[in-house]
Order: structure tokens, then sequence, then C-alpha cells
């Protein structure tokens, strides 16, 4: 299975089209990137897309002291952008803006992406207790990583093809349920990545 996008190169810098983020402080256009796929293993059933950035830093309190960059050998994690399930066997698409364009404050809702179910991404905890941007966020949210983060952070869209067309998930759903519910059931991995920073 090969999964390729018309909205960026693979291991090439995302546009501020499809991060949160925009270079020099706001929102970008929070648009999510085309993808399509090819080359399914027969007994596909369904799939399943995660979007994850494995370089988000690991200290909020560095995070927050903007006067301080963030050196790029601090210790990172996943946040995740976008988590989709049970995506219908005959889609091989995804069309640019199609699941998101521009930035929803407290997150868009519950629904459906490319025929597939959302589930929430990481800026639900991010924005926890904010009381301008605090919600449950479905569906994708684009890069947004810190301005004074050193480090070029990778964002890694993951395909999945399944054999089975619904996965066994709890309402609302996060990826680590996804990647919990698939194990058995994944017949073919695709993935490519985009990098962003909005470190001058």
């Amino acid at each position: 299975m090969r999964l390729r996008s018309d909205s960026f190169q693979n291991g090439q810098p995302l546009a501020p089209e499809f991060a949160m983020g925009a270079p020099g402080g706001g929102f970008g256009g929070n648009r999510n990137p085309h993808l399509a796929w090819e080359d399914v293993p027969a007994g596909t059933r369904g799939f399943a897309l995660l979007c994850i950035d494995p370089d988000a830093p690991t200290d909020p309190a560095l995070v927050a002291d903007a006067a301080t960059p963030i050196p790029v050998e601090h210790p990172r994690g996943d946040f995740v952008h976008w988590v989709v399930a049970d995506i219908p066997a005959e889609v091989r698409e995804i069309a640019a803006g199609s699941c998101s364009d521009g930035v929803t404050v407290r997150g868009k809702p519950a629904g459906h992406d490319a025929g597939g179910v959302r589930g929430l991404n990481d800026y639900t905890g991010w924005f926890n207790g904010d009381a301008e941007m605090g919600g449950q966020y479905f569906g994708y949210d684009g890069p947004y990583p810190p301005a004074h983060d050193l480090r070029i952070h990778r964002y890694f869209f993951r395909l999945f093809a399944l054999d089975v067309p619904q996965l066994a998930l709890p309402s609302p759903f996060t990826a680590a349920d996804v990647l919990r519910a698939m194990q058995g059931h994944v017949l073919a991995e695709a993935a490519l990545y985009g990098t962003y920073s909005l470190n001058r």
C-alpha cells in the first residue's frame, strides 16, 4: 500500500495553509492536506488514519517560557493531530480542506471525515482549562509547535488497512483507543510525513 499527497512532498515542509499556527503569530489556515492511497491489500474492509507529531516537548513549563529556546535535545513525546476510524473500504482519497478548513474555537464537533468517524486529537488536553479555547477537538487540527522550539517537528500521516469495517471503540475515542482496537486487524500500513517549524 502506498500513501501520497498533492499538498506536500514526503519529508518536506508543510505550508501554513495546513497548520493551526502561522509564522509571526496567530492562526494558519488549518486545512487538512490532500491524501490518496493505492495498492490496497486484498481483504481490506476499512481504514484508520492517524497524524502524529513525535517531536512535541514534554515539559509544559518550557513550552510556557517563550523567552527560553527549547533545545533540540529536549525529551520529546507524541502529540496527535488527527484521528479517523472506520473509513469505508472503497475510499481512496481525501481532498485538501474537506475535513478541516480554518480554526474552530473550542474544537470541531464529533462527526465524520472521509466517511469515517472522527476521534479526539490532543488539543483537547492541551487547551483543557483554557477559558477561551477549551473544549473537545475532533478531527484534524494542524501543527502549532512552539515558536521558541529549536527542533523542526515532523508530522506523520499513518494509514492502516484493516480486515474489519468497524473497530470496537468508546465514544468519544482517541488515537490510543484506535491503536488498541486494531491490534490483530492490520493488513498493511502506509505513511508519509511533512515538517513544520515556527522558529525563525
